[in-house]
């Protein structure tokens, strides 16, 4: 009779299909055609063809990141809703919004990497600043006048600008936009100094010989761009570096087995030729970390925000 009733319990463990064994959904934050929206779509489909699902793309911008967040927030944990995050949204959101008392890693884990972007200092072609210690200088001795623009308040694009005044003592105004395009026409025209830019993210203006990089936020140059100094290079502080990791997460609860599924599958994924290839048009680094590996980048970027949003005061709530 035991034997009977042990065998009895374990047959729901023992009918349960193999993941995935219906249709996934991927919230994300960003917008339809926006770099990360374009590699996740990219990934969904090489991951939809393995797995032999259909893998849905559910676009939620804005709200600082709160509207794909709550929508996600609401899934059952068991791997078919995933939330892609980048790693602002891991650690600079919960010192953004204080006051909702949000701590990102606290509700959702992390499962598999994507990749990781750098970003380039930006400024007009006709700018007279030709290197990284002209703008400080500049920024020294105008008395705030040094401008720089960010895709909104809290981005990497802000943060790293708020570090580097942090770092050389040299005050600037910080001009946030809503629309990336209007950012980057407004640095190539000379109203702004300066911004921060990936190569997808101003590669238009760019192409067409508006603007020009005087140095990658990195410890190394890119073999994009080889002939764009690093940010010691150029006469900047040599710890500033400034990138974005972009990963996708989950509702905390899911099976183990189902985590390290997604973590495998989409590292397998991202060494793909067809997408080594486009993440190498647009200098983005494919990323293979276990889930362990995301919280402790996630931790260390944390540590930075917290200090740089104290500092400048910066609140969203």
């Amino acid at each position: 009779m035991l034997a009977l009733t042990l065998a009895t319990l374990a047959l729901p463990t023992l009918a349960q299909p193999d993941y995935p064994a219906r249709p996934i959904t991927l919230i994300t934050p960003f917008a339809a055609g926006s770099g990360p929206d374009a590699v996740l779509r990219l990934v969904a489909d090489k991951l939809g063809k393995q797995w032999n699902q259909r893998i849905v793309i559910d676009n939620k911008p804005g709200g600082g990141g709160f509207i794909a967040i709550e929508a996600a927030k609401r899934a059952a944990p068991d791997g078919y809703t995933l939330l892609q995050l980048d790693s602002e949204h891991l650690a600079a959101l919960p010192h953004l919004y204080k006051q909702r008392n949000f701590r990102t890693l606290d509700t959702f884990e992390p499962l598999a990497a994507l990749f990781r972007t750098p970003f380039l200092v930006a400024v007009s072609s006709e700018s007279k600043l030709k290197t990284m210690r002209d703008l400080i200088a500049t920024a020294r001795s105008d008395g705030g006048k040094t401008s720089y623009g960010s895709w909104g308040v809290g981005s990497p694009g802000h943060l790293g600008g708020a570090q580097l005044e942090s770092l050389t003592g040299a005050p600037m105004q910080h001009v946030p936009y809503r629309e990336v395009s209007q950012l980057y026409t407004t640095v190539a025209t000379g109203e702004l100094s300066w911004a921060f830019a990936s190569i997808p993210s101003s590669q238009g203006p760019y192409k067409a010989g508006k603007l020009k990089y005087i140095a990658v936020a990195a410890a190394k140059r890119i073999p994009q761009l080889p002939d764009v100094p690093t940010m010691a290079e150029s006469g900047g502080p040599a710890q500033l570096e400034v990138n974005s990791f972009v990963v996708l997460t989950a509702p905390r609860g899911v099976p183990a087995a189902v985590r390290a599924k997604v973590n495998a599958d989409v590292a397998k994924v991202v060494k793909d030729p067809e997408i080594a290839a486009r993440f190498d048009t647009f200098a983005f680094e494919p990323l293979a970390w276990s889930p362990e590996e995301i919280v402790a980048q996630a931790e260390a970027k944390s540590r930075v925000y917290e200090a740089l949003i104290k500092r400048a005061n910066i609140a969203l709530d």
